[in-house]
């Protein structure tokens, strides 16, 4: 476990707010990262896999045929660290036609392995290997079979060192890689032994931490988009009241494979036509906007929800008297992901001299706490 290396991460001099990602120079050291270069051994297992800590390696998918597809390798429950290792591979795919495949295969302690060098993660007949370059990820659950190839036309990044810490009479962190920003895919996909081949555009991260997100953060705003010659990856975290509510910009913008833009403090977020959702009662926008400024350039990226794709309460998957529980305690988080049209807009000084749009892009709402009251 690394947390302990880390103690003195967020401890410097200079005043900081409550929740925030580390770039200053110390962090790199103490991390033992790199400032200008993602190293093959950060994509390997960054955790023990003991109580205290939580780690998954993820993929979505956009396919050609308008399908979108996301396999995520965990070693437990994210929101409960303090479980023992219990690891499942879950797979989750959404047809343009509104139907969808959801499976979950889970697997002993034993049946699971990770190098440290590298990705290379294996849980029974699923497994996922790669260089932050090429990955190869296959899964086998049930009626279900993928055997996909990812290969990165956007290098690999991170904001800052990729770690956000959380400050209060102890610190936690949450720690994001995104290995792959951008990707083309192809391979096989079989659902009920009706095999077809596929292609597309994909993306993988990973992250891991040593506190559940459900103490750390409140919700979070997170999308990514290829858009005409762009790639895009854009979040925006709250904390919860706990750490001041503090607010976690994070964005990427590349253009033909080289990122031309990653400082999240000139990120300005904004949202529009916000409703209660009926089903989840979150509060959704139906136009989410992160305008990056750097005085020369400037990049408006906007997404518009179109469609919603998964609407989901946590309770609803809570079994029996755990979710009794969990209602009384008054627990409602919810996921909500959405589809519709990317839009980025490149002005110099007060001139729009670039539109693009991406039909069918993807985005999701991460809700863990309580929606405000009106």
């Amino acid at each position: 476990m690394v947390c302990a290396a880390l103690a003195g991460c967020a401890s410097q001099a200079r005043p900081r707010a409550a929740a925030y990602t580390a770039h200053a120079e110390d962090a790199y050291q103490r991390l033992g990262l790199s400032p200008v270069q993602v190293e093959q051994w950060e994509d390997g297992m960054r955790t023990s896999g003991r109580p205290g800590t939580y780690e998954w390696w993820y993929f979505d998918f956009s396919l050609d045929d308008g399908s979108t597809l996301v396999i995520t390798f965990d070693t437990k429950d994210p929101t409960r660290p303090g479980a023992p290792l219990q690891p499942f591979v879950s797979f989750k795919l959404d047809r343009p036609d509104g139907t969808s495949v959801s499976r979950t295969g889970g697997g002993r302690p034993e049946d699971f392995s990770a190098a440290r060098d590298r990705c290379e993660v294996r849980l029974g007949p699923n497994e996922v290997s790669g260089d932050l370059h090429d990955y190869r990820v296959i899964v086998r659950i049930d009626d279900v079979a993928a055997d996909l190839r990812l290969h990165g036309t956007v290098p690999p990044w991170r904001p800052g060192t990729g770690y956000m810490f959380f400050q209060r009479k102890a610190e936690h962190f949450f720690a994001w890689l995104p290995s792959v920003p951008q990707g083309a895919l192809e391979g096989t996909l079989s659902v009920g032994g009706k095999p077809q081949a596929v292609r597309g555009v994909g993306y993988h991260d990973h992250n891991w931490g040593d506190a559940s997100m459900l103490d750390l953060m409140h919700h979070w705003y997170w999308g990514r988009a290829q858009i005409g010659d762009y790639s895009v990856i854009a979040s925006y975290i709250t904390a919860t009241d706990a750490y001041g509510g503090s607010a976690v910009p994070i964005f990427m913008l590349a253009r033909d494979g080289k990122i031309i833009a990653d400082d999240a403090s000139r990120v300005a977020f904004s949202m529009s036509g916000v409703h209660t959702d009926s089903f989840t009662g979150k509060p959704v926008a139906d136009v989410v906007v992160y305008d990056y400024s750097d005085g020369s350039d400037r990049y408006r990226v906007t997404f518009h929800r179109e469609t919603d794709l998964v609407r989901d309460r946590f309770v609803d998957h809570l079994p029996g008297f755990q979710g009794f529980l969990a209602r009384v305690a008054g627990f409602d988080g919810a996921y909500l992901r959405f589809t519709g049209t990317a839009t980025l807009e490149r002005f110099q000084g007060q001139d729009l001299i670039e539109t693009e749009n991406q039909k069918a892009a993807v985005w999701e709402l991460m809700y863990f706490g309580h929606a405000p009251r009106s």
